[in-house]
């Protein structure tokens, strides 16, 4: 297992075999403020958004009984046994969430659409391909998987639509969060609806206005007053217990349900919609996973978080159940003693915030995920802390989502409202989960597909029903995340779709390695000076954007870089086996290719550390490849590696140091720094291509040139040193970066549809989200855009 970033403080924790309990406690306290903030303040509202109209008064207690049963129930059912002890299994790589579901599903079976995949990207280390023997019926749901396009396309706009009501959650949470804390005003105040909302809306602006400076700063509050909440509302359950209705254990029979559903017919199946209110959050127990360990997360829940919630739950049940002339004004604090009801209030808020926090944040994530999987306009992520991986801000989003939620609490006034719209956003996540696990259980688990399909029929069937609750309360709050959905899966999809077509334009417009060859003064072609730095979404081949850079400006720089910044369907990919480095044409054409790996949950780095990485990485391969040749008694200064086929051969480049000393130094001491692997790239999506290993070289270089250090090997290190001084006199000479700026038509003949999403849909998206030397943090003096028209 990978170490695990702790969020709050930044401290890296082992999550092997052999951590010591106590590693694991400080864990388990510390994800109660990340990952249980959401899921522990949902006794706020829950009964009120329960008891809102779907139930008539009655004298006797069947209805609360039957309500305290089914939150029971959905709380062990879907949470614990669910979540906790079969969800949170299927890791990616420690990772979980929506898009760890499909990278594992991506990874085991052939329905991804993203282009330029390479037979390489296997040998990462976090690939983690697992061969245990496969089932027959498991080889036949993945070839039927494989063989149908339109059932990739189906997975992917499942796993977009769970992202989507991931968003709306984020959306809805605050709102319902924080209108349900600060509406305990209502016991003391009167007018207090003129108070609850600008209150609430002041808050929500606060929240909302704080999200730049990163959660790290206040982070460390976060477990101790979510402690302090779950505390609190089980010492006032337990109270409410011994004081008002110490039989209330009873109602924790599945018989109430029964009683519950007989009696209140129609009524008591649409306030399944305010009972399913009680999970909400439970989705971040798997999505977080990355920042804690399973059995953190496991003790968390299982020891501290469940039995609070069930205490809780029971203590309002109690009170309710003695005073039914409430039933109408139904509220978390009309069950606190006025004696302590203001502190309750005010841990009750500060609770709320933290909950609030915790899922914008994760908004921010799942929306830079699929941003890198090219599922996502440009937007501008800013990485609010140096030391812990994965804390982000992005500021277009935050702001809607602030005007957004302010827009919710002003417009639904009331908890049932929101609590409609936020039960179905729920409900729609868990029921993609579901899907997708069930995919994983046959794909990557190699279990029976009976089993697959009794955990979909099981889990799918009670989520369908709370999802019909909502469903039926279309007009009553629930239109919202249905619209805010539609809505998003449409931008993204649309967004997905032209990236694609745009990559098989390139991909079919790419101008041949001979042509570039070719170039040269005879043609009235120059080589300036420096560092020319062209991004391209190709792994191999010359792209059409640099053709037409060189007909309308014959000149190119001294070193040429193709670079291709990609998504691997990995969470990360290590430092070391991030770049693969490989020429264009013989050594000395001076032409290079690199390939930068990112995974879906990687920081993307600055210019200013990429350039100088770049560089290391050339040189460290300009080494390799040297050493390569002498190895192979080839001292011909590329002429047996010119052609088409020095695009076949790539190396990962590991980690290397720059030494200030004018001396070029081969450390023997160090362990490898680079694991070199020979392999060609794949072209089309369909494409396999088999890897040849190349031998491993145990050195680590510093780059730096001094020609007193030739000995030897000394036609070899001549031509070495040579290609080392023009890398960095290049350097020093400055780097220019060459962007395409593109234009997207639909070409002629096209359906209205494509037309439609295409020419209207994406160009307008295109012009009004970043662009891509923003999302590739180029420095403006630097850029060099030019424009390309692709027909599609």
């Amino acid at each position: 297992m990978p170490e695990k970033m702790d969020p709050d403080y930044g401290k890296c924790w082992s999550t092997s075999k052999k951590d010591s309990w106590k590693t694991i406690l400080i864990l388990a306290y510390q994800s109660l403020g990340v990952v249980y903030g959401d899921l522990s303040i949902s006794p706020l509202y829950v009964y009120k958004s329960t008891f809102a109209e779907d139930i008539h008064h009655s004298d006797t207690n069947e209805e609360i009984f039957g309500v305290l049963s089914f939150v029971f129930w959905t709380l062990t059912l879907v949470p614990l046994f669910k979540y906790v002890f079969i969800v949170l299994r299927a890791d990616d790589n420690g990772e979980g969430g929506t898009f760890a579901l499909y990278s594992l599903i991506c990874r085991h079976a052939k329905v991804s659409l993203l282009p330029n995949r390479q037979a390489a990207d296997e040998a990462l280390s976090t690939y983690k391909l697992e061969h245990p023997p496969e089932r027959k019926n498991s080889s036949r749901v993945k070839v039927l998987l494989e063989r149908h396009k339109f059932l990739h396309t189906a997975l992917l706009i499942l796993v977009l639509l769970g992202t989507c009501m991931v968003i709306g959650d984020g959306l809805l949470t605050p709102a319902i969060s924080v209108f349900s804390a600060v509406s305990g005003l209502e016991l003391s105040m009167s007018n207090h609806q003129y108070a609850v909302i600008p209150i609430t809306c002041f808050i929500l602006v606060c929240l909302f206005a704080l999200q730049h400076y990163g959660t790290h700063r206040v982070g460390f509050v976060f477990a101790p007053v979510v402690l302090a909440w779950l505390l609190c509302i089980s010492s006032l359950g337990l109270y409410n217990i011994l004081h008002w209705n110490r039989h209330v254990y009873k109602a924790l029979s599945p018989y109430y349900m029964f009683k519950f559903l007989r009696k209140t017919r129609k009524g008591g199946w649409m306030s399944l919609g305010g009972i399913l209110l009680c999970i909400t959050g439970s989705e971040a127990m798997f999505a977080d996973l990355g920042h804690f360990s399973y059995s953190a997360i496991q003790i968390a829940f299982t020891f501290l978080v469940y039995p609070a919630l069930i205490l809780a739950y029971m203590g309002q049940a109690a009170y309710l159940s003695k005073h039914h002339s409430t039933i109408y004004q139904i509220s978390f604090y009309v069950s606190v003693p006025e004696s302590v009801r203001w502190p309750v209030l005010v841990i009750a808020i500060l609770a709320s915030v933290v909950g609030s926090q915790a899922i914008i944040s994760g908004t921010f994530s799942i929306i830079n995920q699929s941003q890198s999987l090219g599922c996502f306009p440009r937007v501008k992520v800013v990485h609010t802390s140096d030391k812990i991986h994965g804390q982000i801000y992005i500021p277009e989003i935050n702001w809607m989502l602030m005007i957004l939620c302010i827009a919710v609490t002003i417009g639904f006034r009331d908890t049932k409202h929101m609590g409609n719209a936020s039960g179905l956003a729920v409900m729609a996540v868990m029921l993609v989960t579901t899907c997708l696990t069930s995919l994983v259980i046959i794909l990557c688990w190699h279990k029976p597909p009976l089993l697959a399909l009794c955990f979909l029929l099981f889990f799918g069937s009670i989520e369908l029903l709370y999802f019909s609750a909502s469903l039926i309360k279309f007009l009553e709050g629930a239109w919202l995340p249905i619209l805010l959905a539609l809505f998003l899966v449409t931008i993204m999809f649309v967004w997905h779709y032209a990236t694609i077509k745009k990559y098989e334009y390139d991909l079919h417009n790419k101008v041949s390695l001979e042509w570039l060859l070719a170039l040269g003064p005879s043609l009235g072609i120059a080589r300036v000076p420096g560092i020319g730095v062209v991004f391209t979404d190709l792994t191999s081949g010359i792209p059409a954007n640099f053709s037409r850079f060189v007909t309308n400006l014959p000149a190119f720089h001294r070193i040429l870089v193709f670079v291709c910044v990609k998504s691997v369907p990995v969470p990360y990919v290590p430092p070391a086996e991030r770049y693969l480095v490989g020429r264009v044409g013989p050594a000395a054409h001076r032409s290079y290719r690199c390939i930068v790996r990112y995974g879906y949950r990687d920081v993307h780095q600055d210019v200013d550390s990429f350039e100088s990485e770049l560089v290391d990485k050339l040189a460290d391969f300009i080494h390799y490849d040297w050493s390569q040749r002498l190895t192979s008694g080839n001292e011909d200064g590329g002429s047996q590696s010119g052609g088409s086929s020095s695009e076949c051969r790539l190396a990962v480049i590991g980690t290397v140091a720059l030494s200030g000393t004018p001396a070029f130094e081969i450390d023997e001491s160090l362990q490898p720094a680079s694991v070199s692997v020979g392999f060609l790239t794949v072209e089309s999506m369909t494409d396999v291509i088999e890897m040849e290993p190349v031998g491993v070289v145990e050195r680590r270089v510093r780059f730096a040139v001094d020609e007193s250090e030739s000995d030897v090997r000394s036609e070899i290190d001549v031509q070495l040193q040579e290609e080392l001084q023009d890398l960095l006199t290049a350097q020093q000479a400055g780097t220019a970066f060459i962007l395409g700026h593109s234009h997207v038509k639909a070409k002629q003949g096209s359906s209205p549809l494509k037309r439609l999403a295409i020419n209207f849909g994406y160009n307008f998206l295109r012009r009004n989200c970043r662009g891509p030397d923003v999302a590739l943090k180029v420095p403006p003096v630097s850029l060099l855009e030019v424009g390309m028209v692709y027909i599609v």
